[in-house]
């Protein structure tokens, strides 16, 4: 397993847009910047994405490959495959009192070992789908979840609504804004309270209680929702996943965390610090409401308080030098 000898200035773990636009941001301030990247977005399965200034309507995956090839003409690298293992606090293997100032990063892959003096983590999340038959084969495509993302494309269809809690009731009143035939299904989370039933009704939003027992699919095309033992058409199906970041690396480095109403989430400030010492984090990772447009933003945002912190530091370790 190869290793690098001298630290590089930042590792960033995850090279979807909120990685890759730190990585830009970071590169052009001329910092030595490796990101691994295990490629694997959370909006791989899309054909397009929506609401992005400017790319409206450009694959995601091509917009990450021309990511790649920007931030690579700034000398940035990029490590295709899966981070194994970090180790914060190691000895950064300078020599004399200036080296000590602060301590070095170790990011394991398969094939080397990579020594940084901080990291940062945007490795996103995933959606955990319910386990109904149809809804993963059709995720991002006949099956979606963002009426910001979705919901033009879909004017005026017959928009159905498969409930993954009572609060799915929201997302049925949201999506009436695209369409007035918005069906909303229950799928056994119990009928509306009387005066949830009395606000769908009075904008028109059919109910179908009973639980989803799967989507008719034909030619690839989602047509229906089975539920008590009918089907019901629909043009396309909204729902609502859980959400799991995947903070696997920051939990095993300790990061605290809080627990909401989305599940647990690592803490981050403002400007994406974490409580581990030279450890970041960015994006949907400890963010559940950044799509594309605020993981870029973000990406920018944390790269500029990560590159004033490298500069403390550079200016620490040049008094700790003075000093010897």
């Amino acid at each position: 397993m190869r290793s690098a000898q001298e630290p590089t200035d930042v590792v960033i773990v995850g090279g979807g847009p909120a990685g890759l636009s730190a990585a830009l941001s970071l590169g052009r301030a001329r910092r030595r910047v490796i990101v691994v990247d295990a490629g694997t977005p959370r909006n791989r399965t899309a054909p397009h994405m929506h609401g992005v200034l400017g790319h409206d309507g450009l694959s995601p995956l091509r917009l990450l490959e021309r990511g790649r090839e920007e931030v690579a003409g700034y000398g940035v690298r990029i490590i295709r495959g899966e981070v194994t293992a970090v180790h914060a606090g190691v000895a950064d293997g300078g020599d004399g009192a200036a080296m000590n100032v602060g301590a070095a990063i170790e990011v394991e892959t398969a094939d080397e070992v990579v020594r940084t003096r901080r990291l940062l983590v945007a490795t996103g999340l995933e959606d955990v789908l319910p386990d109904i038959p149809g809804l993963r084969e059709q995720w991002g495509r006949g099956v979606v979840v963002c009426p910001y993302c979705d919901g033009w494309e879909h004017r005026n269809d017959v928009i159905g609504v498969v409930a993954t809690s009572p609060r799915s009731i929201e997302q049925a009143q949201l999506l009436r804004q695209w369409s007035d035939r918005v069906i909303y299904f229950a799928n056994g989370f119990g009928e509306p309270s009387a005066e949830e039933l009395a606000a769908l009704g009075r904008r028109g939003i059919h109910l179908e209680l009973g639980s989803v027992t799967g989507l008719r699919i034909d030619a690839d095309r989602v047509t229906g929702v089975q539920v008590g033992g009918r089907v019901v058409s629909v043009g396309v199906v909204f729902t609502g996943p859980a959400l799991r970041p995947r903070d696997a690396l920051l939990r095993s480095l300790g990061a605290t965390t809080t627990e909401g109403p989305l599940g647990t989430w690592v803490d981050v400030d403002d400007d994406g610090r974490t409580s581990v010492p030279g450890v970041w984090a960015v994006g949907n990772v400890v963010n559940s409401r950044s799509n594309v447009s605020v993981s870029m933003g973000l990406g920018s945002l944390v790269a500029g308080a990560l590159n004033a912190d490298l500069v403390a530091d550079d200016i620490a370790r040049t008094l700790a030098t003075a000093a010897a």
